[in-house]
């Protein structure tokens, strides 16, 4: 269904810049608040956990929450628009011969994102498709080591430094009045974190992860 959603967001914008006219679907000005349900979804890679019992990687696993935009046309075209959710919440599970699919730690982060975006709408077209590109802060906290990877690599404290990156954003609004609109959101998320976990038997260790997620938005748009 993911994919799915990915290919209709970015299909349908390809095909709208190609048959747009000059026509405006929003002015400078307004402003769009949109909210939903926000599913993060990521794409993780990673250096070794820790040598110890033959650990070679780690998994994150998704998680859904309230997401929610702030968008600001500042021309008929162009919106500047801030992501913003509740906290995600994300169990790091490992992977390997020996101790894979043994959990390793809780997280917790926010990504707030800023991104650029152009809107191709006809005005009278009741769908309004936009693609955008951006920056990404994600702050981690609340780290937390899990009780099955202490039972074999001693207590663990965990600490995941924050991260910049660069943001991809395509979406979708269906319009229902002058209002009121349904709305579709994706996102491709550069982030990119280092790891300390420092363990009782094995000593500090530094694990590279790149979680680069894909991120799903479905709800309701409302224009001020």
């Amino acid at each position: 269904m993911k994919n799915s959603l990915k290919s209709l967001l970015l299909a349908t914008t390809a095909a709208t810049v190609m048959t747009s006219t000059a026509a405006v679907a929003y002015e400078a000005g307004d402003i769009l608040i949109k909210g939903g349900a926000a599913n993060v979804a990521p794409n993780e890679d990673s250096s070794d956990v820790t040598p110890l019992a033959g650990a070679q990687g780690a998994k994150v696993d998704n998680n859904t929450q309230l997401g929610l935009t702030l968008t600001y046309m500042y021309t008929d075209k162009i919106g500047i628009e801030l992501l913003a959710a509740t906290p995600f919440e994300h169990t790091v599970t490992a992977t390997g011969a020996v101790i894979g699919g043994a959990d390793v730690a809780d997280i917790k982060h926010l990504p707030p994102t800023l991104t650029l975006n152009y809107y191709f709408g006809d005005s009278n077209s009741k769908v309004q498709p936009y693609i955008g590109a951006g920056i990404n802060y994600t702050i981690f906290f609340d780290e937390s080591a899990d009780s099955q990877f202490e039972a074999i690599a001693g207590n663990t404290d965990v600490d995941l430094d924050d991260s910049w990156g660069l943001a991809f954003h395509a979406g979708i609004d269906y319009k229902l009045n002058d209002k009121w609109s349904l709305n579709a959101g994706y996102w491709y998320l550069d982030i990119d974190t280092e790891a300390t976990l420092k363990t009782a038997n094995v000593g500090v260790q530094k694990v590279d992860v790149d979680i680069d997620p894909d991120v799903y938005m479905i709800g309701l748009s409302y224009k001020f």
